[in-house]
């Protein structure tokens, strides 16, 4: 759960980026050793977990965007995570229910390029089948700002 300084403080930090803790601290109103203290607050319980730069896949020379659903033999996802960790253009694996047992995020170069990475994914002995699909193009970008208003916890009483 967030309070509202909490939920000003990274909605203000994903608006500046590049902001420095008296700004950010002078933006809130607080003392900036306020600040600096939720910020560790909010590192140390997971809440914030990078300060890393957003990178365009597109602006590096990987304009394609793709999810690739995976089915993985019985018993091998260990496998077949260890075998993905190696694909440089696998961005992110999230485990799923229903019928694929891995999501992947990925980029690639081109479509022969998505091609050539979907066969080096499919080398595994521990991945059975793939079902890809290209993103054509982005709606609702990432967005955290909404979700940061929404927890919000209630005054207390």
């Amino acid at each position: 759960m967030l309070d509202a300084l909490d939920s000003l403080l990274l909605t203000t930090m994903r608006a500046h980026p590049r902001i420095g803790l008296t700004e950010l601290a002078r933006l809130l109103g607080v003392a900036r050793g306020t600040v600096q203290a939720r910020l560790d607050k909010l590192t140390a319980r997971g809440v914030i977990s990078d300060f890393g730069p957003t990178i365009a896949t597109e602006q590096i020379g990987y304009p394609i965007l793709a999810f690739a659903s995976l089915q993985i033999a019985q018993g091998r996802l260990t496998e077949a995570v260890q075998w993905l960790t190696d694909v440089p253009e696998i961005l992110e694996v999230y485990g799923t229910s229903g019928q694929a047992d891995l999501l992947c995020r990925v980029a690639a170069r081109s479509t022969p390029h998505l091609q050539e990475i979907i066969a080096r994914i499919l080398a595994s002995p521990a991945i059975q089948r793939t079902d890809t699909t290209i993103a054509l193009s982005t709606q609702i970008s990432f967005r955290i700002e909404p979700l940061l208003k929404a927890a919000v916890t209630p005054p207390p009483a």
